[in-house]
């Protein structure tokens, strides 16, 4: 298949922006010719793959918004390919990939947390506005063929705020690297990095990561790291966000010397090798992307029932799951709980076993699947 995907911007920083990336190596290497639409380029493009620049205006992000969406559809039409995949906003797609839900439930969430001058804000940000324009033109009748939802959540949201046919929408959960991220890393990382950040060998270690650390619960677990049950517990934060000069303050009030931040990181497998339990409490998640790849790394994971990926506990790890982030009680008695069978050899290999059921190689396989059956029905005239 000639196979066009399409996102506003090829990175390897954003989570959107790496599955983006990803996918175009892994439907590459199963054999088909890749082209890429973006309008900004932040690293090079994945080799074999055509890249496409797409003309915006620079005059800040609500134009540069309209003028992908508006434009971009246009100028893939022109080169022909068999089916086109949109990772982002777009009047017009193929399938489109949604990673993050609707915008319309995130500003819901969003403004839920926030209170009425956060929800004042996003009804007169023309920012925001304008995404709900896109999004309201993009799941109509005639906006998409199909949807890819990463989770079920994600698709309930979908049902939920748009109405769209269910028929029309597919879950296919994420992939992890089973190789990359290994319980193995363990003996020789742990020590290590530990080390490094001068943290105690002999003490237990939650592990966090990720970017936009409001949106992904940092606020949640810094409200709790001063109960008497967590005081000899660390906090590792890796990851980035603009306000981290803020939370670093605050953490150092709350904990002293016991949450440390560790900033980007590339050797992010490592980091799971030296912890003992990894938390991700959002209070927005499509999926998360880190469940998998603690999973992988044999690691319970401490996550809000609000990520999509909590979907996918089973067995003992449906433990860690928090139904209620404003419940502390409740988040601490689950987290030390779970520190409590870290060393359990059982829970580790279930934790194991269930990432190795979701590779990327099994994703882009299904992916595949799906886009040869849109384009051979598109080809007979039996799209729904």
């Amino acid at each position: 298949m000639k196979i066009a995907l399409a996102h506003k911007r090829l990175d390897l920083k954003g989570g959107t922006e790496k599955d983006f990336y990803r996918t175009a190596e892994g439907l590459r290497d199963l054999g088909h010719e890749i082209h890429l639409f973006c309008s900004e380029f932040g690293v090079e493009p994945p080799r074999d793959t055509v890249a496409h620049r797409i003309p915006v205006l620079p005059l800040g992000r609500t134009a540069r918004l309209w003028n992908f969406a508006l434009l971009a559809p246009g100028i893939i039409e022109k080169w022909r390919c068999d089916v086109l995949v949109s990772f982002g906003r777009m009047l017009k797609a193929d399938i489109v990939r949604s990673g993050g839900g609707s915008h319309r439930g995130f500003l819901e969430r969003i403004g839920e947390q926030g209170g009425p001058a956060r929800r004042l804000w996003q009804r007169l940000s023309p920012y925001h506005q304008s995404v709900l324009a896109i999004e309201r033109r993009q799941f109509q009748r005639g906006g998409y063929e199909r949807i890819v939802a990463v989770s079920k959540e994600v698709r309930r949201d979908l049902l939920r705020q748009y109405a769209v046919p269910r028929e029309r929408i597919v879950v296919l959960y994420n992939g992890v690297d089973p190789r990359r991220f290994h319980p193995s890393l363990r003996a020789r990382f742990r020590a290590q990095v530990r080390a490094r950040w001068q943290i105690p060998q002999e003490l237990p270690l939650v592990l966090f990561v990720g970017n936009g650390f409001r949106r992904k619960g940092l606020d949640v677990l810094l409200s709790v790291w001063s109960a008497p049950a967590l005081s000899h517990t660390y906090l590792l934060v890796v990851g980035d966000d603009a306000r981290l000069g803020a939370y670093k303050a605050r953490a150092r009030s709350v904990a002293g010397e016991r949450i440390v931040f560790a900033g980007r990181q590339q050797d992010v497998e490592n980091y799971y090798a030296a912890a003992d339990v990894v938390a991700l409490p959002s209070l927005q998640e499509a999926f998360g992307n880190v469940v998998l790849e603690c999973l992988a790394a044999g690691l319970p994971v401490l996550v809000s029932r609000e990520a999509g990926a909590a979907e996918l506990l089973t067995g003992a790890l449906v433990n860690g799951i928090v139904d209620r982030l404003d419940d502390r009680e409740e988040l601490v008695r689950k987290l030390v709980k779970l520190l409590d069978q870290c060393d359990d050899a059982s829970l580790a290999a279930e934790a194991r076993a269930r990432g190795e059921e979701f590779s990327w190689e099994r994703h882009f396989h299904e992916l595949e699947t799906l886009l040869l059956e849109f384009v051979r029905a598109e080809h007979r005239g039996k799209l729904p």
